[in-house]
């Protein structure tokens, strides 16, 4: 089971949101992920991603939006499909190619 099945959407967006309302009660932002973290019985590590994620979201951190990964992983997909059709296309012009320089028996 995946992290993403096994925290609803809503649980991980809450947890999220609590860590950034509650942070300044805490004198760095992991001991606020390590508190919330508990309380919804995840580990803090998976908060903690989940977090830097949601910064990268809003262009507080460095690196890619969920929305530029995802187009990212589609553009790959797409390209190995690409490549693997190009791969075939040769091989198919080289057999019929190779068909076509063949002298006929007679």
């Amino acid at each position: 089971m995946t992290s993403s099945t096994k925290y609803p959407p809503e649980v991980r967006e809450r947890a999220v949101r609590m860590v950034f309302e509650h942070e300044p009660e805490y004198p760095s932002q992991w001991a606020a992920i390590r508190s919330v973290s508990s309380k919804f019985g995840m580990s803090a590590e998976k908060l903690r991603s989940w977090i830097r994620q949601v910064e990268r979201d809003q262009g507080r951190r460095p690196g890619l939006a969920t929305i530029e990964r995802e187009e990212m992983k589609r553009l790959q997909r797409e390209v190995k499909e690409l490549r693997r059709a190009n791969e075939i296309l040769k091989s198919a012009s080289a057999f019929f190619a190779a068909e076509l320089d063949r002298r006929p028996s007679r």
